[in-house]
């Protein structure tokens, strides 16, 4: 397998292929992209091919053999981008994650290229996928895949994944920390967040059903700034902030109106406030109206005042 897998990387130029504008520029960040890594320490690599619904951008994409082997080969190079990730050693990390978004995909016309990608990955990239994690998968998807699990090895299965809508954020929580999960799937992920660095550990937490969450961020000085990000699995709860000063004869200011946050919010919360005086700030999650525990995790950053 090994030689046969050298000779397809000779033949192919795979080794060039990272130096190579393709002419999918506007296809990065949307369609296939490394982002990140898992509790693990893999690299993540995230597929979504909803955007090939659109006629137009399918035929610009897949029209012809020609521009069906020009995509195969972009696919390729993101795929070296996870490997030059990767510590290829005894005990380092070697494989990869992919996270595959099934949201409007369109399974028929995409059938001959998903094949191809996939048997293209299959035999010349050998145990280089640590899991496969399918999101937002339609019913007919669990249907076959359990269809096909039972002949399929104990290992092969433990490496696949699968979250219907509405499990998305509560599924990749599992494997990803949130501060890496991308923004449109339930994270605080934004594009170009990791281009400095690894970012600021959000801290992590459940709401159980009918439960109302209290978030306090204590010890903000007098012209403080203080910034918070929050994300909730599923949202469809009530969400609001305020700040309390610490001293006893001030006002409890309203920072944010309790309002409610829709199941089908695509972004976190995200604000800032500065403080006149000395208190906390407390964040409050009512999920009061529904029986559904939800994951969630926030991170706050405090500018103190300048001298």
């Amino acid at each position: 397998m090994l030689l046969r897998c050298a000779a397809w990387r000779a033949e192919f130029r795979a080794d060039a292929v990272l130096d190579e504008d393709l002419g999918f520029k506007d296809l990065e960040g949307v369609v296939a992209y490394m982002h990140g890594w898992d509790r693990e320490g893999h690299p993540v690599c995230y597929n979504a091919y909803g955007v090939f619904k659109d006629r137009d951008m399918y035929d610009r994409v897949f029209g012809d053999g020609e521009r069906l082997a020009r995509f195969l080969r972009w696919r390729v190079q993101v795929m070296e981008r996870g490997v030059r990730a990767l510590h290829l050693r005894p005990g380092g990390v070697n494989a990869i994650i992919q996270v595959t978004d099934l949201k409007d995909m369109p399974k028929r016309e995409l059938r001959a290229a998903s094949n191809q990608i996939l048997s293209l990955f299959q035999d010349n990239y050998p145990e280089m996928v640590a899991r496969k994690v399918f999101i937002n998968v339609p019913w007919y998807f669990s249907v076959l895949f359990s269809m096909i699990s039972p002949f399929l090895t104990e290992r092969t299965k433990s490496k696949f994944v699968i979250a219907r809508e509405g499990n998305v954020a509560e599924t990749l929580f599992k494997f990803i920390r949130p501060e890496l999960v991308p923004v449109q799937y339930g994270g605080l992920s934004r594009a170009g967040d990791l281009e400095n660095g690894p970012p600021k550990p959000a801290s992590e937490f459940t709401i159980k059903g009918g439960e109302k969450v209290f978030l306090e961020i204590d010890g903000i000085e007098a012209g403080a700034t203080i910034t918070w990000d929050l994300v909730v699995g599923g949202w469809e709860l009530e969400y609001g902030a305020e700040y309390v000063p610490a001293a006893e004869d001030s006002y409890t200011l309203c920072v944010e109106r309790t309002r409610k946050v829709p199941a089908a919010a695509d972004e976190p919360v995200h604000n800032a406030f500065t403080a006149r005086e000395a208190g906390k700030m407390v964040l409050s999650i009512d999920n009061s109206g529904s029986r559904k525990r939800k994951v969630a995790a926030y991170r706050y950053f405090v500018r103190k005042p300048s001298a």
